[in-house]
């Protein structure tokens, strides 16, 4: 059964300067969550013109309940996001990364994977580009989806284990508030990346007992890996010296082997979707809206704002 929109977790969305992305973001956000979720785009001075009227126009469109916060000065990735959580108190959230496209379900199923324990510190759905958590093969960029409507069915009939991970990973992660509070939050003085942070973040909660997991029953995809800015993973070899070496033997030995090949197998016995499903899916299944209006909807607002955004980015060429 589907959490009430107050149930779910926060959806932090810490804006970038790749537009095209960040329009895909949002388009797949509104396709695959469920309609009043909390969403808060956190802009630290990074997006242009183009950007600004892509969120602009959905905003206005939007069935989730969405915020857009811009800084008149950029304060650094680290810093930002660590405010945007205090920001956020106790609550659980999701960061979610600007070029990440959520499969449907996925927040449900990471609210659902939290919930099954209370040692769970963070969990961090499958990725083509998840290190770690990635599929169909660890530490491998696999190219976007095209469909992620199969992968959707496939992993939610995962059997939901929760298996370890040394580590969350940057392209989507829900981290429980009052871990994170017990934790100290980011380190906005050591690490420039959020790339890092959140590595030294989830090292710092399973010192403390908490555990780190793959949310084997989601999937969102991203078009990148993340990556550390220069000097991070120096700090990170200083602060934490067993973190390299315990990285490459997990790598190494994957001992997700068994669960990633499952999904191989699940979804290999999905077939290709029946073009007309989404004519007449529910609101269940969309997660937002009338039948058939979300993908319709988001679509009409994503060219809509393409064009409102060049011309935007026009003006202020001309200026």
């Amino acid at each position: 059964m589907a959490r009430p929109p107050a149930e779910l977790p926060i959806v932090v969305i810490p804006v970038g300067t790749d537009d095209a992305a960040l329009d895909a973001c949002l388009g797949a956000l509104e396709a695959s969550t469920p309609p009043g979720t909390r969403v808060w785009l956190a802009d630290d001075a990074r997006v242009g013109p183009r950007g600004y009227a892509i969120i602009e126009r959905w905003i206005a469109a939007t069935s989730l309940q969405a915020d857009y916060s811009r800084r008149e000065r950029g304060i650094g990735e680290v810093a930002h996001l660590d405010q945007a959580l205090a920001a956020c108190g106790d609550a659980d959230v999701v960061v979610l990364a600007p070029d990440a496209v959520p499969a449907h379900g996925w927040l449900d199923r990471l609210a659902a994977c939290l919930g099954a324990d209370g040692a769970i510190a963070t969990a961090t759905p499958w990725c083509n580009a998840g290190e770690a958590a990635a599929w169909p093969r660890i530490g491998e960029i696999a190219p976007l989806p095209d469909d992620l409507q199969p992968l959707a069915r496939a992993t939610a009939a995962m059997p939901g284990l929760c298996p370890e991970l040394p580590a969350g990973v940057s392209h989507a992660v829900l981290i429980r508030g009052s871990a994170r509070l017990r934790a100290g939050g980011l380190d906005a003085t050591s690490y420039g990346s959020w790339y890092a942070a959140l590595i030294d973040l989830s090292l710092r909660l399973a010192g403390l007992g908490w555990r780190n997991v793959l949310c084997d029953t989601a999937y969102v995809a991203r078009t990148v890996e993340g990556v550390p800015f220069e000097g991070d993973m120096e700090r990170l070899a200083v602060r934490w010296p067993d973190w390299h070496p315990r990285l490459a033997n997990f790598l190494m030995h994957d001992p997700l082997r068994e669960p990633r090949a499952r999904l191989g197998a699940l979804l290999a016995g999905i077939g290709r979707p029946d073009p007309q499903r989404d004519l007449f899916r529910d609101r269940d299944e969309t997660g937002s809206g009338a039948p058939g209006t979300a993908a319709s909807s988001t679509a009409a607002s994503s060219t809509a704002a393409s064009s409102t955004a060049d011309a935007a980015a026009d003006e202020e060429d001309r200026r």
